[in-house]
C-alpha cells in the first residue's frame, strides 16, 4: 500500500515540476497578439494606446483637398508624421517607401503626412521623391495647424501610428524604425490578417 501511496507522490510532484518548467519557459502570453511583433527594430512599439479612433483633425491631400484619416475607413493604415528638419524623419522614409511597394493595395496604404510649413511645402514634395518615396502621396498637416498632430497625440518625430479598418490605433511607434526589416513586414502581415479574420 505504503508503495502505491508513494508511487502516487511521485507523480504529483512530477506534475508539478513540469508545470512550473512550461509556466517560466513559456510565459505569460501577451493579451494583444501583435505584441509578439515588438522586436529588433520595432521593439520601442506601444500598444497603449490602442482601441482609440483616428483623430478627427485634417490634413491636406497632393490636391491642396483637406480630407481627414476617417476617410481611410475599410483600409488598414499605417500614419508617419514627419518633417524635412527632422532627421530620423528622413532617415527611415526609403523604408516606409519600400513597405509600400511591399504591401500597398486595396488593403494596406503608408500615410506620411509632412508636418512642414506651408512655406516649404514644395520642398517637403521634392524631398519624399529624393527620399526613395515617391510611391507615398504627399500629405500636408502644418505643425501650426497641427489639429490633427495634437488630436493623435503626437509627442515628437518621427510617430507612426497603425490603424485597423475600424479605425482604430493598433499601436504606435515614437522614432524612427527600419521598416522595411522583415519583422516590421511581419508585423503589418499579422495586422491585415487580423483584420481579415474579423
Amino acid at each position: 500500500m505504503n508503495r502505491y501511496v508513494f508511487s502516487g507522490l511521485f507523480l504529483v510532484a512530477l506534475a508539478a515540476i513540469v508545470y512550473v518548467l512550461i509556466s517560466a519557459s513559456g510565459g505569460k502570453p501577451p493579451s494583444n497578439p501583435l505584441e509578439r511583433y515588438a522586436t529588433g527594430t520595432l521593439e520601442r512599439l506601444d500598444f497603449s494606446s490602442a482601441g482609440q479612433s483616428v483623430p478627427e483633425g485634417t490634413f491636406n491631400d497632393a490636391s491642396g483637398a483637406e480630407v481627414t484619416l476617417a476617410s481611410f475607413k475599410g483600409k488598414t493604415i499605417l500614419v508617419n508624421y514627419w518633417a524635412t528638419w527632422c532627421a530620423p524623419c528622413e532617415k527611415e522614409m526609403p523604408a516606409l517607401g519600400a513597405l509600400q511597394k511591399a504591401r500597398g493595395g486595396e488593403a494596406f496604404e503608408v500615410v506620411a503626412i509632412s508636418i512642414d510649413s506651408d512655406e516649404d511645402v514644395d520642398y517637403a514634395k521634392r524631398r519624399l521623391t529624393e527620399l526613395g518615396a515617391a510611391n507615398i502621396a504627399f500629405r500636408h498637416a502644418p505643425l501650426d495647424r497641427g489639429d490633427i498632430v495634437y488630436g493623435a497625440n503626437v509627442q515628437g518625430f518621427p510617430t507612426t501610428i497603425l490603424y485597423g479598418p475600424d479605425g482604430t490605433e493598433l499601436a504606435r511607434m515614437s522614432g524612427e524604425a527600419d521598416w522595411a526589416a522583415s519583422e516590421a513586414v511581419q508585423f503589418i502581415d499579422a495586422a491585415l490578417r487580423q483584420a481579415r479574420d474579423r
